[in-house]
């Protein structure tokens, strides 16, 4: 598991599909990166209007705006003391749609295009979507690993990237997200289940996998996997030590 003493150095991106992915996969860890005094910057792909189940107190489908969840996601980023964030799209006809969306036009804005690309942020650690069934987890995480290519000298050449888990995606089709690298976030399980509940037009009732008491199951079982109360897992993509 990564020391405090490593975690302090590092300059954190991390790059979520949705408003609520980085929550479910790295809240924890963002909350110990800040306390520890490194920087971290987060960049939200794709929010929009959308009508959904679930998102009333009956559990009636309705419609969640694109600034109902850019709000929620603001108070959250504040919540966890990021440097700064940014949104890249908001229209209908992308969001749930990023498998449709070029790659070259996807990696250009992660790379080097968007106000916080690698190249003018020069992270030392990117953490990105696992793949999943989700269309737009999976387009994201292929944009991601073609921007995080080695530079060969002649780019940025991120040290770390690590893949993270979505705990409210776990339809078990294909293998199984087995972590590798552990980050112990037992000091910052409550803020992590907070964070989730200031998504607040996304939390659903407790048997829901992706539910607040959900994910505390899931962080306190990551935990015991390695011998601590809550921790969250990754998968090493690349690590230059």
């Amino acid at each position: 598991m990564f020391t405090d003493e490593f975690l302090a150095a590092q300059r954190l991106l991390v790059i979520t599909p949705h408003a609520d992915d980085e929550t479910y996969g790295c809240a924890g860890t963002i909350a110990r990166v800040k306390s520890l005094g490194g920087t971290v910057h987060v960049v939200l792909v794709s929010v929009a209007n959308l009508v959904h189940y679930g998102a009333t107190a009956g559990g009636e489908h309705a419609l969640v705006t694109h600034s109902t969840r850019l709000d929620e996601f603001g108070r959250v980023m504040k919540y966890l003391d990021v440097d700064d964030w940014e949104c890249l799209f908001t229209d209908e006809e992308t969001h749930l749609a990023l498998d449709a969306v070029p790659r070259k036009k996807l990696v250009g804005l992660l790379e080097s295009t968007g106000r916080l690309s690698i190249d003018r942020l020069r992270p030392t650690m990117v953490m990105i979507p696992a793949v999943s069934y989700n269309q737009d987890h999976e387009a994201l995480f292929h944009a991601c690993i073609t921007a995080t290519r080695p530079g060969g000298g002649s780019k940025h050449t991120v040290p770390f990237v690590l893949a993270y888990d979505s705990t409210s995606l776990c339809w078990p089709v294909g293998t199984r997200f087995q972590p590798d690298v552990y980050v112990d976030v037992s000091e910052f399980l409550e803020t992590k289940i907070e964070a989730l509940r200031m998504h607040a037009s996304q939390v659903r009732d407790p048997l829901f996998h992706g539910s607040p008491e959900g994910l505390e199951l899931q962080t306190l079982a990551r935990g015991r996997e390695v011998g601590v109360a809550a921790a969250e897992g990754f998968r090493l993509l690349r690590g230059v030590f």
